[in-house]
């Protein structure tokens, strides 16, 4: 008989911010593979790939992140080499249509929480809840003036 299957304990944190543009006009803003750098305020290169499936960009000359799946107005992306990786860490940046026209940027996080500490859990989440709600404000932030 094989090894025990662990489920885990995955964390979801989710960040939204409407913008007053349709989802198509904000998503040809924000929704660049290579492009997060501009809105988290460090270094976002390419390593391989055109931006599509399969692409991989690193962060911060640290974090390497290749992404595993697209939509039309989605890409999710997973965490490979950096501080959340051995996490199972999963990011999803997408835009939705939202009432009256506007549009509702979404920023999904996923990772597995089992192996922290209480301590170490609520640390966590306020950190990225506060690191990518920046990130989210800043998206609006630039699609209201672009």
């Amino acid at each position: 008989m094989g090894e025990a299957i662990m489920s885990g304990d995955f964390a979801v944190i989710e960040v939204r911010a409407t913008v007053a543009r349709s989802p198509d006009a904000v998503w040809g803003l924000i929704g660049g593979f290579f492009d997060l750098g501009t809105f988290l305020g460090v270094e976002c290169a390419p390593l391989s790939g055109d931006g599509g499936a399969g692409s991989v960009r690193i962060i911060a000359g640290a974090i390497v992140e290749p992404l595993v799946g697209a939509t039309s107005r989605s890409y999710t992306y997973s965490q490979t080499a950096g501080p959340m990786a051995a996490l199972h860490y999963h990011g999803t940046l997408a835009c939705e249509q939202a009432e009256g026209g506007a549009s509702e940027i979404v920023y999904t996080i996923l990772y597995d929480q089992s192996p922290l500490g209480p301590d170490e859990r609520v640390a966590n989440r306020t950190r990225i809840e506060g690191r990518f709600g920046e990130v989210v404000e800043a998206m609006k932030r630039y699609c209201s003036v672009n």
